[in-house]
């Protein structure tokens, strides 16, 4: 059998729905874009929604709109893709990192005080599988030393704890339409909050400081435009917005899926003793990744590919890797939860696409890999 590790749900529907923008007259960020950035947006229940072309941008922007620069120093965990960390070195920041919860992966907050200096401006948490992390006690701690927080919502669009929302609570949260993302466009991502004046300052970033979009500048009535801040080529086409608009209405239905297989899983995995990643209490995951946690991982990842089975590594402590070892003197044992972690996890398939009898084989290849 043949399993890929993803399968994107683009339907038809979709692919015509992009197709009707490549026949008309402007391609890229115009009326499409704005119908996904409001459906986005109140599907979220956020007031405004700025769509760009990655989450790497979306952070990047969220963290000069917010003021955080040179010399300052901004709160993350190590145990994410590594582009969390690197939109801090964009910025002129430098990431702070600090271990995390063994069940869960995400950042250990009773750990972020000690941690808070004078150079601190922000905490970036990130939503690791598609689990929130405790936004509500990140919240308070930041409001205690007058902190930002940007939330990395990259694996959490669908995703609630406590009754909170990805980007209720925080100053900016930011999304990825990733090709393996739970709604896709291949390259993509979203910037989402509440302040108005913020999500202007978004628009112009994303398309070098212009105070008009590339649509109304050739399709309206023409009027001069300013560039007024020194922004980035970071807007998202029309043509990837078409392509996001079906998937997000089907974005439930698809969650449900996603759910029946991951307790699959689960109740197969707990009766087979293998290890791994939990779900935290009163929390809705928006089940974008599995991972399980074993033993000579990479050898278990080899065998489960050549029977067929597409898998994924989610992944290997930032600061493990080359740059950051060399940079900034990182070394093993720095963050040994993450570095546990780092070493056994595999992602196993996750997608709706996923049929009964794949899952089964599934489990069924890594029980027998285990014995």
């Amino acid at each position: 059998m043949k399993i890929e590790f993803f399968r994107h749900g683009i339907n038809d529907e979709d692919i015509e729905r992009a197709n009707k923008v490549l026949k008309s007259i402007f391609l890229t960020n115009a009326h499409v874009t704005e119908e996904f950035e409001r459906k986005f947006a109140e599907y979220l229940g956020i007031r405004h929604c700025v769509a760009v072309n990655s989450c790497t941008a979306a952070l990047h922007l969220s963290l000069l709109a917010l003021g955080i620069g040179e010399d300052d120093e901004v709160i993350t965990t190590p145990l994410s893709f590594v582009a969390t960390a690197n939109a801090i070195l964009h910025a002129g920041a430098r990431p702070v990192f600090i271990d995390v919860e063994k069940e869960t992966g995400n950042i250990d907050v009773a750990k972020i005080e000690e941690k808070i200096t004078g150079k601190t401006k922000a905490i970036i948490p990130v939503h690791l599988y598609g689990n929130m992390t405790d936004i509500k006690r990140i919240r308070k701690i930041a409001d205690k030393y007058n902190l930002k927080v940007i939330e990395d919502s990259a694996h959490c669009i669908e995703g609630m704890r406590e009754d909170i929302r990805p980007g209720e609570l925080s100053d900016s949260a930011c999304f990825s339409f990733y090709a393996t993302k739970n709604i896709t466009s291949g390259e993509g991502g979203a910037i989402v909050c509440h302040d108005k004046e913020l999500a202007e300052k978004f628009y112009m970033l994303r398309l070098h400081g212009i105070d008009k979009d590339a649509s109304s500048r050739y399709t309206k009535r023409y009027s001069h435009w300013d560039m007024k801040l020194l922004g980035f080529k970071y807007n998202i086409s029309d043509i990837q917005s078409a392509l996001l608009i079906g998937q997000l209405e089907r974005i439930e239905d698809n969650l449900a899926r996603r759910e029946e297989i991951a307790f699959f899983y689960e109740r197969e995995f707990d009766r087979l003793g293998i290890d791994y990643i939990k779900v935290p209490k009163n929390t809705k995951s928006a089940r974008h990744l599995f991972a399980v946690l074993v033993n000579n991982r990479d050898e278990v990842l080899v065998k489960l590919q050549k029977a067929g089975i597409g898998v994924a590594v989610n992944y290997r402590p930032i600061h493990l890797h080359t740059y950051y070892k060399d940079t900034f003197g990182y070394k093993d044992g720095d963050f040994p939860i993450a570095e546990y972690i780092g070493e056994r996890t595999i992602s196993l398939p996750l997608y709706p696409g996923l049929t009964d009898k794949e899952t089964e084989y599934i489990v069924n290849t890594l029980k027998n890999i285990a014995k």
